[in-house]
């Protein structure tokens, strides 16, 4: 029987902090916390980032006909995800709390909406198009899969003694 780490709150408490930890990582690429906790959040982003992995290939090309001003058809592609990526999307929607992109100091709010207009869900598609081809290519390089964070301890947090580190992304 596997151990689970209780962290000190109730389960709906537990999994949501891990869950939302997991999503601090995989946005940001790192994020300090206890050692137990990284423990516990390197294990669901090593699983989401694997089930991107398996899935960020699958795609389909549709052609649609739409009509212009002129009133004439014309055909458009488009790619869209294939039933396997497409599961895997939702599942990680499900998991992970939706963190939207944020607008920069002297951005301006046009241009930061301009910048933002077809992405609904800016982790996921992070995931899978960023940390999804590299690690595959990792992958292959190396001839092996997983390893994708590491813990790197800081030592004990004044006040309660506990114990810190760092969890990264390779």
């Amino acid at each position: 029987m596997a151990s689970v780490r209780k962290l000190g709150k109730r389960t709906d408490q537990r999994v949501q902090l891990v869950y939302s930890q997991a999503a601090e990582l995989l946005w940001y690429g790192q994020i300090e916390t206890t050692v137990e906790r990284a423990k516990e959040v390197r294990k669901v982003a090593e699983k989401i980032i694997t089930l991107a992995i398996r899935t960020y290939k699958d795609t389909v090309k549709v052609t649609k006909q739409k009509t212009n001003l002129k009133d004439e058809k014309i055909d458009v592609e488009f790619i869209n995800d294939g039933p396997k990526k497409l599961a895997a999307r939702r599942r990680m929607m499900a998991l992970l709390p939706d963190l939207q992109e944020i607008q920069g100091d002297k951005e301006k709010k046009s241009a930061y909406k301009e910048r933002t207009k077809d992405i609904a869900h800016p982790l996921i598609e992070k995931i899978f198009r960023v940390y999804a081809p590299k690690y595959d290519a990792r992958a292959q390089e190396l001839g092996q899969g997983g390893g994708y964070t590491r813990i790197l301890r800081l030592g004990k947090r004044r006040g309660d003694d506990a114990n810190k580190a760092i969890l990264q992304l390779i």
